[in-house]
């Protein structure tokens, strides 16, 4: 990464410009107190202050190097500009008289562009001696200055040592030589800039995944794969060994799967990171569980709860006891409501513990406990304890079995408020599951108050959206749960600009169907009707599917009619 200017630097090189420390404050990039603690660290050990404030996790590369460029007046490298082939810096290489090693061990990488001008990127460009020997070896005034991100830089080196790098160049079976690769800078940087782009653009996941030649590293943002990276597959094992180094795996094995986790702070924020390597055909495949700590979001408001759900969800969390499901598959936000949910029950009147595994987001106030199946302190056997210890609310991570799911009714009926969730595809479909896991019809019955099924879709960038028109048939489904609402329609369709980076979509928001435990509902449970059965009589007391909610928020704006297909499916056929 080119790092920034130095202040002796500074002085010598561009007396007129101002210190890269005051812009970054001035554009809110930075605090004083990490420009305090980039210097500190710079009379230290040295270094830049960019290259630091990066490394310390005060900010992103991605912010960085705009505020540099315009600093040093120095252009950044763009598609463009990007060499074709290898033969493009070979012909730099060979006009300089400097050997291929020269520039890679040097981290430098020059070529001709389709136009015929000289480009030339670093590490460091503003290195003296680096650019006293470029200036005896290119042509005065033929070659120019490019800022370059590392991962570019990266893949520019990597292209013009490609014909010369060996396939077992890294030694695999060498953990000592794994170690000191993963310790290398360029390694480092490359890591922490995926970590600080992945932060950058509100992605909760960070998937590196290799393959025959390459390997990939791609970001879900608002719940979809996007690919950000692709590097020769002879840089994987130093990358591999620097997330397994950090996350605390062993580098030494790769033959099993293993799971980590570090906190650290990355773009200026604190944030914990669940890794998982799982091995593969081509190597490890590696994702990175990004949780921030400091949520904003948390509020049930923030959560896209109509003003009508939001009530009747709030009146279930204020329940003296009973069984509250929040049901959906994998990364549909229920760990989020049931956050939310907690951060508004938690005013200090009642005893709230969680049964978690892993505890995502720490609560002030709530007595959190993780769950360890390895040494036998599994979700069972820490309910059991918790029930000694006199709570009024109890929220379990997830009902897995059928001794969880046992102790969960025993505490509902005992007086206790229970929060927990359910992996099933639709609200009413929690019932059957408790009953297929072996509960009794009439303890399920009983014991449930209250469940929601939940999905996240995209919302539609609000820059770039437009007026949309949709066919008859959305309109007709989306009539019956309007509820009165005389509004005009607001359909909207995605478009993308550069602040929803071309997707159209920024940001997600939940779509619910909340079916409430009436009398009626009881008496199918302990008949063991079927799904359907009960489904049709929680539309019946007017309960709104998943797709009729999604459709209410795409007529409001909110969201497109193909997102909610997307997520819910069923329209186009009916369309």
């Amino acid at each position: 990464m080119p790092p920034a200017l130095t202040e002796q630097t500074e002085r010598s090189l561009a007396p007129s410009a101002r210190r890269l420390g005051d812009l970054l404050v001035e554009r809110q990039l930075a605090t004083r107190a990490d420009i305090g603690k980039a210097l500190a660290f710079q009379q230290q050990f040295g270094g830049r202050i960019g290259s630091i404030l990066v490394r310390l996790g005060a900010l992103s590369e991605e912010s960085l190097l705009p505020v540099l460029s315009e600093q040093l007046e120095m252009p950044l490298l763009e598609g463009p500009e990007w060499p074709t082939d290898a033969a493009a810096m070979h012909r730099v290489a060979e006009a300089s008289g400097l050997v291929a090693d020269w520039w890679v061990d040097n981290g430098v990488a020059g070529w001709e562009t389709e136009s015929g001008q000289w480009l030339v990127a670093a590490r460091d460009p503003l290195d003296p001696s680096l650019n006293e020997i470029l200036a005896r070896r290119l042509p005065a005034g033929g070659w120019q200055w490019r800022l370059a991100r590392g991962q570019d830089l990266d893949r520019l080196l990597d292209l013009a040592a490609r014909s010369e790098r060996r396939d077992d160049e890294f030694g695999d079976d060498d953990v000592s030589h794994l170690r000191e690769l993963a310790e290398e800078v360029p390694v480092i940087e490359l890591v922490n800039n995926v970590l600080a782009q992945a932060m950058d653009q509100r992605a909760s996941d960070i998937h590196i995944e290799p393959e025959e030649q390459v390997f990939h590293v791609r970001l879900r943002i608002d719940g979809i794969l996007h690919t950000r990276l692709t590097l020769p597959i002879s840089r994987y094992p130093a990358v591999a060994s620097r997330v397994k180094l950090i996350s605390g795996m062993d580098i030494a094995e790769r033959r099993l799967p293993q799971d980590g986790r570090l906190s650290t702070r990355v773009s200026g924020q604190d944030v914990d990171i669940r890794a998982s390597a799982v091995p593969a055909v081509h190597g490890e495949s590696l994702v990175l569980r990004l949780l921030p700590k400091e949520r904003q979001d948390l509020s049930l408001e923030r959560l896209g709860f109509t003003p009508r759900d939001l009530s009747m969800f709030r009146g279930w969390a204020r329940e003296p006891h009973g069984i509250v499901l929040v049901t959906g598959p994998t990364g549909s936000g229920k760990s989020t409501t049931l956050y939310g949910t907690l951060e508004e029950m938690n005013q200090r009147d009642r005893k709230i513990i969680t049964v978690e595994d892993p505890v995502e987001y720490q609560v002030p106030g709530v007595t959190q406990i993780q769950a360890n199946a390895e040494i036998g302190y599994s979700f069972a056997r820490a309910l059991r304890a918790i029930l000694r210890q006199d709570p009024d609310v109890i929220m379990i991570g997830e009902i897995r079995d059928l001794e969880t799911a046992e102790i969960a009714v025993q505490s509902a009926l005992t007086g206790h408020l229970v929060l927990s969730t359910l992996h099933t595809n639709d609200a009413v479909s929690a019932f059957t599951r408790l009953v297929d896991m072996g509960l009794e019809p009439f303890l399920v019955a009983t014991s449930v108050r209250a469940v929601q099924a939940q999905r996240l879709v995209r919302r539609v960038c609000p820059d770039c959206s437009q007026p949309a028109e949709v066919l008859p048939a959305v309109e007709r489904l989306v009539a019956p749960v309007l509820d009165g609402d005389a509004s005009p329609p607001q359909w909207r369709k995605a478009v993308g600009c550069p602040r929803c980076r071309g997707t159209g979509y920024r940001g997600r928001l939940g779509i619910y169907e909340l079916v409430d435990v009436t009398p009626e509902l009881q008496e199918l449970v302990l008949e063991r009707a079927t799904a359907e059965r009960m489904r049709q009589l929680a539309t019946a007391q007017g309960g709104r599917t998943l797709r009729e909610d999604g459709l209410l928020k795409a007529r409001q704006g909110l969201t497109t009619v193909d997102e909610v297909v997307r997520v819910t499916g069923g329209i186009a056929a009916e369309a």
